[in-house]
């Protein structure tokens, strides 16, 4: 059977301005895929220029939308605003702001994570989501409506192993959403949370590297495999993103294939403790 193609005003983002934090891969990018495949006008801001400018262009080439990339680097303060502020200058508003840029774990002991490492966790996801929020805020508030969906993760949760600083910040950012959500309901501002099990950019890495331990991680999952950024992801993100969700804030939605319930174990080999 021919797929008939969608008319841009029946899809369930159309026209909306959409910013997402490291975006030009993996997570970022499939989320942003789907958001644009559902009519929105997608804004890419990461910290790799040419691998924005590529996802951005792709992104406008498939999907016959508007798309443009900003180079951000998600731990400077003016980058963040700047990025706001430009999807707000080329597309009149921000009706949808993901915040999902990481830049990687040190994976330490507790005891060996220096006050510098911590800082750089905070910094990358903490304080990023937090510029970010408050720089779209007053778009969003003027406008009635805006969407905000913050990435975080089980391994805060469930308190990983060796992870302290994305533990740690990926909860602050919880507390954070649960916050704006309280606030900011009366403005017609939801705030939600997806904690995903996909293939990022980051898992990719380590499939290649471990495949191995990579085959055990998404055994555990009761789906039995890892997510897919744009197919299993992307959707929950168009649904937050959208008209449905308007009743649903301050959640923590598991996009995980399950593996929540139980919980999957996680323990890298370190050398023994001295």
């Amino acid at each position: 059977m021919e797929r008939r193609s969608v008319p841009l005003e029946e899809k369930r983002l159309a026209g909306r301005a959409v910013l997402i934090t490291g975006a030009g891969e993996g997570i970022g990018r499939g989320m942003a895929r789907a958001m644009a495949k559902e009519g929105a006008r997608i804004v890419i801001a990461d910290i790799k220029p040419d691998l924005g400018e590529a996802t951005a262009k792709a992104i406008g080439d498939e999907f016959g939308t508007e798309a443009f990339a900003v180079a951000t680097d998600v731990t400077d303060r003016d980058q963040v605003t700047r990025a706001v502020d430009e999807t707000v200058r080329r597309f009149g508003a921000i009706d949808v702001l993901v915040n999902n840029a990481w830049g990687g774990t040190k994976i330490m002991r507790l005891e060996d994570k220096t006050d510098a490492i911590l800082q750089g966790g905070l910094q990358m996801a903490l304080w990023a989501t937090f510029w970010a929020m408050q720089q779209a805020f007053p778009h969003m508030r003027d406008r009635r409506w805006g969407r905000i969906i913050n990435m975080c993760s089980l391994n805060g949760i469930n308190a990983h192993m060796y992870s302290a600083e994305y533990n740690i910040a990926k909860e602050g950012v919880r507390a954070l959403t649960r916050t704006a959500a309280r606030e900011w309901a009366k403005h017609g501002i939801t705030a939600n949370v997806i904690c995903p099990a996909a293939a990022s950019a980051a898992f990719e890495r380590y499939r290649a590297a471990s495949p191995e331990n990579a085959a055990k991680t998404a055994s555990q999952i009761p789906m039995g495999r890892v997510g897919d950024p744009e197919t299993d992801i992307g959707p929950v993100a168009v649904f937050l993103a959208s008209e449905a969700s308007r009743y649903l804030t301050g959640n923590t939605l598991h996009v995980d294939g399950g593996g929540h319930i139980n919980g999957v174990a996680w323990e890298p080999k370190l050398p023994d403790a001295a």
